[in-house]
């Protein structure tokens, strides 16, 4: 069973929807005891940074997502699910996150002469960075779906697994051990997404 994390924000439907679509079986749930069963854990997200943390904390799911991630099993954060797993965010002020990877999370900022919108808004291209159990290395640039203000900056450069050119080049994927967390939408990425998706159901 993988389990879907739902803290009362994000497109948990559609997750779920896309998993089901690759014959996984997957739940949406906020029962601790049921994200400390599964065999593996999907934390999405969409919203604001600090009110995704602040639900987190309300329903009582901090606790159980960093458990589920020192457990070893298969970890996949998407959107804001990335995010939120850096020790701070600059969204609204500095709002402090889940802390299990070091480095924050900053706004896409553009000069006035940039014809670049935030947010970055649709699909784009990723840059394979290294080996990945959920890419093909035959197709190391692919497109996914992104809708995003914000980014992340890992402390750490060796868990990047992908990066996306949008102004700049920034970290659109990390691998860690068992975490992998991408800025992108699976979900909404149709073929490319459902593949990835469907690779890490199989994990173990």
């Amino acid at each position: 069973m993988i389990a879907i994390i739902d803290y009362g924000m994000g497109n948990l439907r559609s997750v779920h929807k896309a998993f089901e679509a690759v014959g996984a079986d997957a739940c949406v749930t906020r029962d601790p005891a049921a994200i400390a069963s599964a065999h593996s854990v999907v934390l999405p997200g969409v919203g604001a940074f600090k009110d995704c943390m602040a639900n987190l904390d309300q329903l009582g799911l901090i606790d159980p997502v960093r458990k589920s991630i020192q457990s070893g099993k298969p970890f996949l954060g998407i959107c804001l699910g990335l995010q939120l797993l850096f020790e701070q965010s600059v969204e609204f002020g500095t709002v402090p996150g889940l802390g299990v990877l070091p480095g924050k999370v900053i706004r896409f900022d553009f000069d006035d002469a940039s014809d670049l919108k935030v947010p970055h808004m649709g699909w784009n291209t990723l840059n394979l960075k290294k080996s990945s159990p959920l890419f093909d290395p035959a197709e190391p640039h692919p497109y996914f779906y992104f809708v995003h203000s914000y980014y992340v900056m890992p402390d750490n450069a060796d868990t990047v697994v992908t990066t996306t050119q949008y102004g700049r080049e920034f970290v659109s994927g990390i691998e860690y051990q068992n975490i992998h967390a991408f800025q992108f939408h699976p979900e909404k990425s149709q073929k490319a997404g459902l593949k990835l998706l469907e690779k890490f159901a199989q994990l173990n």
